[in-house]
């Protein structure tokens, strides 16, 4: 497989959005994004915990609802960033490519007239056929979408997710590689999370669930999630610091651990702190590249201009079977 590389983006031109009483921005097809190498003050370390970052770029555009980017997904040599208001943005990240997508989801939660309604905060998607399950915040549910995120396929809201916080819902969403699914709540009471083990399509309302629950680093809290090729799991914490910085913690699960009626926990790999990044770290995501294991993680800066939306790329080095 060729490596991933963060080409410059062609400049394209912004088609408007439609208009009218609706609070929730939709970011228009065609919107123009600018693409700009990232280098820490100082330089990148040669290690960060057990990662070992390769690149990283910031992403702006002065399109209308860009930005607030909660989710990640890398597959087929693209990356896919979804916001917390049903807005998404793709990227080709293969070798001599230089194409952009951007749009919103055509289907959702509610009428869609409301930033509640399309609260979208996680993200998997299938390679093989491109299928997309996005887990929404208040709503408590999850979504199927075809793979052009035009049309919503299947969708439920499991009652075991019915009690969970309007704003804290299903933060966390990721697709193991024997086609189960965890999702992972933000916050709940005490220091465990509750979270749902799905045996297949989380969207179908016929898919057996058993709940379980994580247990996030001290001061915590899960952002996203993404299995390894080994089938353990990885977790995103993170942790606002106050005055728009935040740390974060990189947790690996054992996938033993992942079980019904259980408390899953794991070992800290990785800190993601100033001066390297103090962003909001919401997304996350593993690819393969000639054998190793890379970690990409995207940043939400709830669409305000003059923070950053960053898109790192880390190879991850262990000295076990995740590896």
């Amino acid at each position: 497989m060729r490596p991933l590389l963060f080409p410059i983006l062609a400049v394209l031109a912004v088609v408007p959005g439609w208009s009218g009483i609706d609070p929730v921005t939709r970011l228009a097809p065609g919107a123009v994004v600018r693409v700009v190498r990232y280098v820490p003050e100082g330089g990148w370390p040669a290690r960060i915990g057990r990662l070992e970052p390769v690149g990283a770029v910031t992403l702006s555009s002065a399109a209308p609802g860009f930005g607030g980017f909660s989710a990640l997904a890398i597959e087929r040599g693209r990356a896919t960033l979804l916001g917390d208001s049903g807005n998404w943005l793709r990227l080709r990240i293969t070798r001599g490519a230089a194409a952009v997508e951007t749009g919103a989801l055509g289907d959702g939660p509610g009428s869609g007239w409301s930033k509640e309604d399309r609260d979208s905060e996680s993200l998997a998607i299938e390679p093989a056929s491109g299928r997309a399950w996005v887990g929404f915040e208040r709503a408590n549910a999850i979504w199927r979408y075809d793979a052009a995120f035009r049309h919503g396929e299947a969708h439920r809201a499991p009652h075991e997710m019915a009690k969970w916080w309007d704003n804290s819902g299903a933060e966390s969403l990721a697709r193991l590689p024997d086609g189960r699914f965890v999702v992972i709540a933000e916050r709940w009471r005490g220091a465990l999370r509750p979270a749902l083990l799905f045996a297949g399509d989380p969207a179908s309302r016929a898919t057996p669930v058993a709940r379980f629950f994580y247990r996030p680093p001290a001061g915590y809290d899960p952002s996203d999630a993404a299995a390894l090729p080994s089938g353990d799991l990885l977790v995103l914490n993170r942790r606002h610091l106050g005055w728009l910085r935040f740390s974060a913690k990189l947790v690996l699960v054992p996938r033993a651990a992942i079980r019904a009626g259980g408390v899953a926990s794991g070992r800290e790999i990785a800190t993601l702190a100033a001066p390297v990044v103090s962003e909001n770290c919401e997304g996350l995501a593993v690819s393969r590249e000639n054998g190793a294991t890379m970690l990409w993680i995207t940043t939400d800066n709830d669409q305000m201009a003059f923070r950053r939306s960053y898109l790192m790329k880390f190879r991850l080095r262990l000295a076990t079977r995740s590896g």
